[in-house]
């Protein structure tokens, strides 16, 4: 055992000391209570009467005489006591040889517990102020003689931190001893005066005094120190230890700011400055936001280990600062594009957690994000070639970044508000096309036939092209194609469910209201309808077959279905006039009879170009139906008189190529040159030339009963394209006449600029200035407004 633990366990056995004496004083007072207790017994006694066969007794009585009291009487001691000579000098010599001893390290010669009673013995008798002198005087002298060796010349840095260490350790134990002797006037004496410090506190005071804050020792040990953690932070491993041991010293002696912290953030700062800026020209940004985060997850482990706490605000600062805050813009120029194109989830994810700890990072990165779709969106947009696959891509483009703002960016709504604004802001700088091709896209979705996808899979894919709608401006242009769409999907029956086209017209209702969809709710009023009529219409022939009106007719045994539109509701169709059989001439007759019996008032103009005819047609193989368009139904009636026939006769026969450039060579072509071929062309050629022949193939043979025929549908043409947008914008002229009636109307007088403001706010599609000014000047010659005489830029409504 070494004379260290031989001090520890002589403090101890002074604890043990206190204890006992503190039971003692106790037992003390419980024996002096016991007593107390027996007195007032004794007295008690003498108090009470007790009663034995009739006569009255006192307890203990007759031991004492009535009346008689014992005195005790307190004298004062004959001569004053006194300490012994040169007690002071005496005690306190042998309480600076147990001191020293302490210092010293060597054995003390003392018992520990006459020590302790020597200074209690000294702080009785007024002697505690002296006492408390001549002990800070001696540690004091001790401590500055401590502080020789680290001034000597200059040893390895990691040696001198372990020496600095190893005395502070020293100091420590040694305070710890000398305050267990000195137990009693620390309990006294310093608590008595404020101004003193305490024993423990007085060590500390000394050690910082002369040897923590000397300039020498302090820049030495801060070196040192600051040498292990860039060793550290260089990736090799260092005595972790000794750095919380001399930190917490630092601590203790509550100079750790002044001499440490400053002097480390600055060092860091430095060292990330640096870093960051090589970093940056080295990695690519997803190494380097893994590099960053691998920094934070560093330091935060160096907080825990050895720094102290109030570090570690400005220390992640420093950090964030130099290697996130700096770099921003590098960051987001050099790497977020691509890891927006890639898909990198795990990456963006970092990227926001990182950006999210300094000043307007979300903010920059929003704003990247928010360009990034711009440009990417309009390159989807722009090109016409990629028109086929606009939609699509647009769709899954949408779905990419909403799973990026939900998973990446935390549904931040900053973000989610720039995805729909960057939306609305591409899928807008090519005028009409987007609404257009949207709208055939739901018509794709929506036809018979189309098996990519389960109701419910329809429905979310109809949610989705809502997200898109809502972006488009010219949502009436959307409205024309998409009308068009609907009344071929209505009239040949192609539409794949009626669930979904009713859903699909719910959710535009819902978007932009009842006057929105009106007319194409007219379209489905008008199928139910025409549903009732057709079915009267069966009743009426079967009712009247006996008449020699209809007999004839009845026999033919000719089914039709006749659909009613009302003109307002449906798509504007060329009229045509061909040359129909005289069966359906009889039987249209018919039908106008018995609807006009009962609408009168109403004309029915006939549209061929929609209708569609199942034919019985006998070959050699045997008979077929054949599902044809009325077109091909006229050209193939033909070949009932004759066998053979050039294009010429069939043009004058049916006298569809007059009146419909194109249709006759299409109708043809699908009948002979597709993958049914009813009839043969004479010579053998994909296109239709003027001097071709067409025969019926009787050698025509298929699996299938009924086989359908698919007419040719010629591609939308420019012109067709440019009329449907001709329409949209005569509606919108009408819609700009009707605002600007309206607000004059219920404002009387307004100037110029208020009138284009009003109209901006009502009309829900994008309008020029221009174009608002030439609507105004038209209503102002058809005398419904009026520029007032005395102000040009004011306008009064003529009633």
């Amino acid at each position: 055992m070494n004379e260290r633990d031989n001090f520890i366990l002589k403090a101890k056995r002074i604890k043990l000391i206190e204890e006992t004496k503190l039971k003692e004083s106790s037992s003390m007072e419980v024996n002096k209570m016991d007593i107390d207790d027996r007195r007032k017994s004794n007295f008690s006694s003498l108090g009470p009467l007790s009663t034995s066969n009739g006569s009255i007794s006192r307890g203990n009585s007759s031991n004492n005489a009535k009346g008689d009291i014992r005195k005790l009487v307190i004298k004062n001691f004959k001569s004053k006591p006194s300490l012994p000579e040169n007690y002071q000098e005496h005690t306190w010599q042998k309480l600076k040889e147990a001191v020293v001893a302490i210092q010293t390290a060597t054995p003390i010669t003392y018992c520990l517990e006459e020590l302790y009673q020597a200074v209690e013995n000294m702080c009785s008798h007024k002697m505690d102020s002296q006492l408390y002198v001549n002990l800070t005087g001696l540690a004091e002298s001790h401590v500055k003689a401590n502080i020789r060796p680290f001034l000597a010349e200059r040893i390895d840095k990691l040696l001198y931190l372990k020496k600095v260490n190893e005395c502070w350790q020293f100091h420590c134990q040694q305070m710890i001893m000398i305050r267990s002797i000195f137990l009693y006037l620390d309990r006294t004496y310093v608590l008595q005066n404020p101004t003193v410090h305490s024993i423990w506190d007085l060590g500390l005071e000394l050690f910082r005094d002369h040897i923590a804050t000397n300039s020498t020792v302090q820049s030495r040990t801060v070196e040192g120190i600051l040498m292990l953690i860039e060793k550290e932070r260089n990736g090799e491993t260092v005595d972790r230890t000794l750095l919380k041991s001399l930190l917490r010293m630092f601590s203790d002696l509550q100079i750790y700011k002044e001499a440490f912290e400053n002097k480390f953030l600055i060092a860091t700062k430095q060292l990330y400055q640096a870093e960051g800026q090589r970093k940056m020209q080295e990695l690519d940004v997803p190494e380097y936001l893994k590099h960053v985060d691998k920094r934070l997850v560093e330091e935060n482990e160096r907080l825990l280990h050895y720094l102290d706490q109030c570090t570690k605000l400005q220390l992640i600062f420093t950090i964030e600062r130099q290697l996130i805050a700096e770099h921003i813009t590098g960051i987001l120029q050099k790497g977020l594009d691509q890891l927006l194109e890639e898909n990198r989830v795990a990456d963006l994810s970092l990227l926001y957690s990182l950006f999210s700890r300094v000043k307007n990072g979300t903010i920059e990165l929003c704003g990247s994000f928010n360009a990034f779709i711009k440009t990417k969106g309009k390159t989807l947009v722009i090109d016409p070639e990629k028109d086929k696959t606009m939609v699509q891509d647009l769709l899954d483009f949408k779905d990419k970044m909403d799973y990026i703002v939900c998973n990446c960016f935390e549904r931040n709504e900053k973000f989610s508000h720039s995805l729909r604004e960057a939306f609305e802001y591409f899928i807008n700088q090519r005028t009409n096309k987007p609404a257009e091709l949207i709208a055939k896209y739901v018509d794709m979705k929506l036809r018979a036939g189309n098996k990519e996808a389960t109701e419910e899979e329809l429905e979310q894919i109809l949610d989705k092209i809502m997200v898109l709608f809502r972006f488009i401006h010219g949502k009436d242009v959307f409205e024309a194609f998409y009308k068009k769409d609907l009344a071929k999907r209505l009239l040949v029956g192609k539409s794949a469910s009626v669930d979904a086209e009713k859903s699909m017209l719910s959710k535009l209702k819902q978007e932009c209201g009842g006057g929105f969809t009106s007319k194409l709710e007219g379209m489905f009023k008008d199928m139910e309808l025409s549903k009732d009529i057709n079915i009267a219409f069966r009743q009426y022939i079967e009712g009247n077959a006996n008449s020699k009106e209809l007999a004839q007719f009845y026999a033919i045994g000719i089914d039709m279905t006749v659909n009613i539109l009302t003109m307002g509701y449906w798509p504007t169709y060329p009229v045509m006039e061909v040359n129909m059989p005289p069966q359906l001439v009889e039987y249209q007759n018919v039908f106008t009879k018995f609807y006009l019996a009962k609408h009168s008032g109403r004309k029915l103009q006939w549209q061929p170009t929609l209708g569609h005819c199942v034919l019985k047609a006998r070959f050699d193989q045997g008979p077929k139906d054949l599902q044809v368009s009325l077109f091909q139904s006229l050209v193939l009636l033909l070949f009932n008189d004759c066998n053979e026939m050039s294009l010429e006769e069939i043009l004058q026969a049916t006298n569809i190529e007059v009146s419909f450039d194109g249709e006759l060579r299409r109708t043809l072509q699908s009948l002979a040159c597709g993958k049914a071929r009813v009839l043969t062309k004479i010579p053998k050629s994909r296109e239709v030339e003027d001097k071709d022949k067409f025969k019926f193939n009787n050698e025509f043979t298929a699996k299938l009963f009924r086989i359908k025929i698919n007419s040719i549908q010629m591609k939308e043409t420019n012109e067709e394209q440019k009329a449907t947008e001709e329409r949209v914008y005569q509606d919108r002229q009408y819609q700009i006449d009707a605002a600007v009636v309206r607000i004059m109307k219920m404002r009387k007088t307004l100037s110029h600029n208020l009138l284009i403001s009003e109209l901006y706010k009502q009309l829900s599609f994008p309008v020029k200035p221009a174009d608002l000014k030439k609507r105004i000047e038209s209503l102002i010659d058809r005398d419904y407004m009026e520029r007032d005489k005395d102000n040009q830029n004011q306008y009064n409504y003529v009633a």
